[in-house]
């Protein structure tokens, strides 16, 4: 196989879609596809045997939900451009304003787009601070002492996005605060979005949680639609990142492979969040020099950008590495794939589907041009 290269595999991806369909229909709620997670349009049409709608957070991704995917997005930004908007609405079902003021000053432009906006409840139980909404000083969403008693007659919905990657537990905990803070506006709304970060599809997800916790709510709100749009849910677990072993160096003590990808720019998720991946066939371990030099073949990962900080250790592997030998990195496909960037003019990984009946498909493949064009 030519590495490194992403690939999604179809009938792990159509598990997904056929969970997430399924508890669509048990929860009386709308689940669609964020874009800053996944946007594999070549899959497109796959999704739209499960799937109705998407949720986008700039022009291009509004864009591909109406060009690529077939239907307007529900549309979120934490602030629209002028020269953007318009074209934005035209995109566009839904279109959510971060701010009053921003509402304000283009509500009169958004056309048959319902209308709504985000509210922060300000509770959250995202523990890196990165990824966290709600943090203090965040500049998402409006707090409950800023909405006025009586809402624009144009709003018909409220945002809250406080997820990532949770379970219906902290669902649970979350809504309770959500209610508190802005139940007494509910009356005057059509419809409410959950927003992301409701893994749903982890092996140990509470389904049955969630699904009592949406009969209470439609049982407390009759009127409200309600809607889900996670992303890492749907493309969770569904395919890795291939890679090879180009080198191997070795310096005080501790032995790098370095690596055709770069965690800098294939896989920026693990130094950001910052998690360590799984690799298949390794442990990763907390080692010292000593244990580095001993018989075990332990490697810092290393990536082959000219950072110095693009590499991850340490794994032990079960043999030596040697050039050419293949290190696989499970689960890169949610984000990872959105995320990626072309540093150092580093080749990017291809992006492959491994079919129901075994054939991979190459979707896309990248060279100079892609990294020229950029300065087009």
């Amino acid at each position: 196989m030519n590495t490194p290269i992403y690939i999604i595999e179809e009938e792990k991806l159509r598990r997904n879609l056929a969970l997430i369909s399924e508890v669509e229909r048990r929860t009386q709620s709308e689940w669609i596809l964020a874009f800053k997670a996944f946007a594999l349009w070549k899959t497109f049409p796959i999704f739209r045997e499960y799937i109705n709608s998407t949720t986008a957070s700039s022009l291009s991704e509004a864009r591909l939900a109406l060009e690529e995917f077939g239907a307007k997005a529900h549309t979120y930004s934490p602030a629209y451009k002028d020269e953007e908007f318009d074209d934005i609405v035209r995109c566009s079902s839904h279109l959510t304003f971060n701010s009053l003021s921003q509402y304000e000053r283009f509500h009169e432009r958004a056309g048959e787009c319902s209308l709504g906006l985000r509210v922060n409840p300000e509770y959250s139980e995202v523990g890196t601070l990165l990824y966290n909404p709600c943090a203090p000083g965040t500049r998402f969403g409006v707090t409950a002492d800023k909405l006025p008693e009586q809402l624009p007659k144009d709003i018909r919905g409220f945002h809250c996005h406080c997820h990532c990657e949770s379970g219906a537990d902290v669902f649970e905990r979350t809504l309770q605060h959500i209610e508190a803070k802005f139940s007494k506006w509910f009356g005057q709304l059509e419809w409410i979005n959950f927003g992301g970060g409701h893994l749903v599809t982890r092996k140990d997800y509470d389904i049955e949680l969630l699904v009592r916790l949406m009969q209470g709510f439609h049982e407390r709100y009759p009127h409200l639609k309600v809607v889900f749009e996670p992303g890492s849910a749907f493309a969770w677990q569904t395919g890795p990142l291939v890679a090879s072993v180009v080198d191997v160096v070795e310096d005080k003590g501790i032995r790098t492979a370095i690596l055709d990808v770069s965690f800098t720019c294939h896989m920026p998720d693990c130094l950001e969040m910052p998690y360590y991946p799984d690799v298949r066939g390794a442990e990763h371990v907390e080692v010292n020099s000593e244990r580095v030099n001993s018989e075990e073949w332990v490697y810092r990962l290393g990536g082959n950008s000219c950072l110095s900080g693009d590499f991850m250790g340490d794994w032990r592997f079960d043999h030596e590495l040697k050039v050419a030998d293949e290190v696989i990195f499970e689960d890169m496909i949610h984000y990872t794939t959105v995320k990626t960037n072309t540093f150092n003019g580093i080749t990017h990984p291809s992006i492959g589907m491994l079919r129901c009946d075994g054939k991979l498909e190459i979707l896309r493949r990248f060279g100079y041009e892609d990294y020229r064009n950029r300065m087009d």
